[in-house]
């Protein structure tokens, strides 16, 4: 039975613990998705054939960095039961092991631009007129998988150890870096006028190639700046720590990671089979398909904040061995996560053409994104409550249902159904985006029932 008794002080704690970690991530995805908005707004005033090309390969770059950044749940469950412990030593040599990944995934994800760049668009089943501007951004934007390796992984240690504002600012960073280089190398020297004033602009003229640029200089500030903050933290710097690898910690926290990483792949496959048929369909779904995306990712934010407070705080109270805290922490976070979504699904319903709008003059993408993201905002609430158990699950490290319903979602409902809908029968975007909202609520009774079942809480019949 969910409640929400705001009378009890500890109540009133819990909740303000909850809204100081939600809150910076909660900012630091407002700026990812802003400038995400800003990179397709202005890569869209180029002509749908820009838009296309940059969205083609999306998805194959999110199974990548989706899957490394799995890597970081282990860590993040391990992390977080030592820090409500109290056992900093545990927290430091996990910290180090994180290290060590990094540097093995990071510079083994570098030979994936540089050996398959070329191939992806074809495997994607893009425009053959759009496929060498793909390649060119695809091999750009991720080149340096070291940095990238380490803002993800990096950021997620330092969530654990209940430091969110230290991720958020490097965030708003990259952000800004990123907003200063793109109108500088996508656009041609211009002349700004300002208060009545004209003033020479330079830029570059790269187009979607200065979109790539500036996007990957960003990115490897920022998993610099991760990375120092990490070296400097008071609490789980690795400084002295060594970088050979401990069994002992290594392989825990590679088991709890080993099923969300599986997950993450195999539902960011599932995008990319997803993404390969809408492709099929012409530049017009393609691009309302890569518009739609960017706008519903906003919509998702304060769900995948609270997300991360949720898992961070199950962690401490499973480590503390606090029954009654993760008991309280469920109470809590869904009423709270279910509301956010109803406002946020309320508001991408109302607002989804004008957001459309913002990123193409084409009515007819414009008008097919509408009907999609008001499908999905119906959807909202549901999706939130499927958010809040997974990141509790995480936080406690179990993973492995997690992994079941996702897989059971994306391959048997949403790309059977997208591939009986969009290649045998012919029907358009608008059904694979019904199919994608059957695997959400399926997703969701899958969750609601290992709620109401009490097995998401390894403490339930301690």
């Amino acid at each position: 039975m969910l409640k929400l008794d705001l009378r009890r002080p500890e109540a009133r704690a819990t909740i303000v613990t909850i809204l100081s970690l939600a809150w910076p991530t909660i900012v630091e995805q407002v700026m990812q998705t802003a400038v995400q908005y800003i990179d397709t707004a202005m890569v869209g005033a180029l002509g749908t054939h820009a838009t296309a090309a940059v969205g083609a390969t999306g998805t194959v770059g999110w199974l990548v960095i989706s899957t490394i950044s799995a890597l970081g749940v282990g860590f993040l469950s391990y992390i977080a039961r030592a820090c409500g412990a109290n056992d900093r030593e545990a927290a430091q040599k996990a910290v180090s092991q994180a290290v060590l990944v990094v540097l093995t995934v990071g510079l083994l994800g570098t030979l994936l631009p540089l050996l398959l760049a070329e191939q992806i668009p074809v495997w994607m089943q893009v425009e053959e007129s759009i496929r060498p501007l793909a390649s060119t951004y695809f091999f750009i934007l991720y080149l340096p998988m070291l940095p990238r390796s380490a803002t993800a992984i990096f950021g997620t240690v330092l969530r654990a150890a209940g430091d969110t504002k230290t991720p958020m600012k490097a965030g708003l960073m990259v952000n800004g870096i990123n907003i200063v280089l793109n109108f500088l190398l996508i656009y041609p020297s211009r002349q700004l006028s300002l208060f009545g004033l004209s003033i020479p602009l330079w830029g570059a003229g790269w187009g979607v190639v200065g979109a790539a640029v500036a996007s990957a200089v960003a990115m490897t500030a920022g998993g610099v700046v991760i990375t120092v903050a990490l070296w400097r933290h008071p609490m789980v710097s690795p400084r002295g720590m060594g970088l050979r690898a401990d069994k002992t910690i290594l392989l825990p926290c590679l088991r709890i990671a080993l099923p969300n990483m599986l997950q993450r792949f195999g539902t960011a496959l599932g995008f990319v089979a997803f993404a390969s048929m809408i492709n099929s369909i012409g530049q017009v779904a393609t691009a309302a398909h890569t518009i739609a995306n960017t706008v519903e990712s906003a919509f998702y934010i304060p769900g995948y904040g609270m997300q991360t407070a949720a898992a961070t705080l199950a962690g401490n109270a499973y480590g503390a061995h606090d029954r009654k805290k993760m008991k309280e922490l469920a109470e809590m976070f869904i009423p709270i996560e279910i509301g956010l979504m109803i406002l946020s699904g309320g508001a991408l319903f109302l607002l989804a053409p004008p957001l459309m709008g913002l990123f193409s003059k084409s009515a007819e993408v414009i008008a097919l994104g509408a009907i999609v993201l008001r499908m999905v905002a119906v959807s909202e609430p549901f999706y939130g409550f499927s958010i809040i158990v997974e990141g509790m699950m995480m936080g406690v490290g179990k993973t492995r249902a997690p992994f079941l319903y996702n897989i059971i979602g994306m391959w048997c409902v949403r790309i059977v159904g997208t591939f009986v809908c969009t290649q045998m029968l012919g029907f358009g975007l608008v059904s694979a985006w019904a199919c994608m909202i059957a695997h959400n609520m399926l997703v969701f009774v899958l969750y609601l029932i290992t709620y109401a079942r009490g097995t998401w809480n390894p403490l339930h019949q301690a």
